[in-house]
């Protein structure tokens, strides 16, 4: 935009930022800050006179930062994220799959809660101006059981690497394909496509996989437990019955062949 209107664009001789709060560099000898309004106000600088203009834009589900130059306030700048239309479906999708849902993010509230009723979720469920670290402590506290509540099991979605800590903190983590590198080595689990509903078929798939681990395993050690005594002679003594090699083979090619069988149903799960 800036090359469009003819503006040079000086490259800055310092340069810092700042996580979860915004950037301070020096350009042509004078000091700019560019980041959120709380951020600027302790460092000093008087971001009032453009609060209303805050006030509308944050109230429309946009992320503002300010932009001083040398201590004053000069200018605001409104940022928004494309919510997917695809996002609202992924939130009520683990919903009645009984699983709540929560919003972590370094928003302000009002931008947070714009974009939480958006997609489904409630506004107690909404921890705004969170900074990367604080994400990782309110995943624990949500683990230890938050307001008295009992202990949960947690999942972090995240694809930055400001969400690479909680999705450390997490029971699981789980990672957008389309993410940083950072938080993909983090994660217990990638997503390939950058598709929130995946979330929830992923929860679905290993719950199945859980399902039929038990099962094949049930299945074994009752069979085992049934037809070893038999295969070791145990009617012998009584009707002078044993089971042939034959069929005690027969019988444990075909306690695996259902041990496998059983286990490539999973195939067949759809969502």
């Amino acid at each position: 935009a800036a090359q469009a209107r003819g503006l040079p664009i000086e490259r800055p001789t310092r340069f810092q930022a700042v996580s979860g709060a915004g950037v301070e560099a020096e350009v042509n000898g004078q000091t700019v800050l560019i980041g959120t309004p709380v951020w600027l106000a302790e460092r000093g600088v008087d971001v009032t006179g453009l609060a209303a203009t805050v006030d509308q834009l944050q109230a429309s589900g946009k992320t503002v930062v300010v932009v001083a130059v040398d201590g004053e306030a000069c200018g605001v700048i409104a940022l928004a994220d494309t919510v997917k239309p695809i996002a609202a479906e992924a939130v009520a999708e683990l919903q009645r799959a009984n699983i709540e849902v929560a919003l972590l993010t370094g928003d302000n509230r009002r931008t947070a809660e714009a974009i939480a009723t958006a997609v489904g979720i409630p506004a107690s469920a909404v921890y705004a101006e969170v900074k990367p670290d604080e994400k990782a402590a309110i995943v624990a506290r949500l683990q230890e059981g938050a307001a008295g509540g009992k202990p949960q099991c947690v999942a972090m979605v995240g694809d930055g690497i400001n969400d690479a800590p909680a999705l450390a903190k997490a029971d699981v983590g789980i990672a957008m394909g389309s993410g940083t590198d950072v938080a993909m080595e983090t994660a217990d689990i990638t997503l390939m496509r950058s598709d929130p509903r995946g979330v929830a078929q992923a929860i679905a798939l290993s719950r199945a996989t859980v399902r039929t681990i038990r099962w094949s395993l049930f299945w074994a050690f009752a069979y085992n437990v049934i037809l070893i005594p038999v295969a070791a002679g145990v009617f012998y003594p009584f009707t002078g019955w044993q089971l042939s090699p034959v069929l005690a083979a027969a019988a444990m090619a075909f306690s695996s062949v259902f041990v496998v069988s059983n286990s490539l149903r999973l195939k067949g799960v759809r969502f």
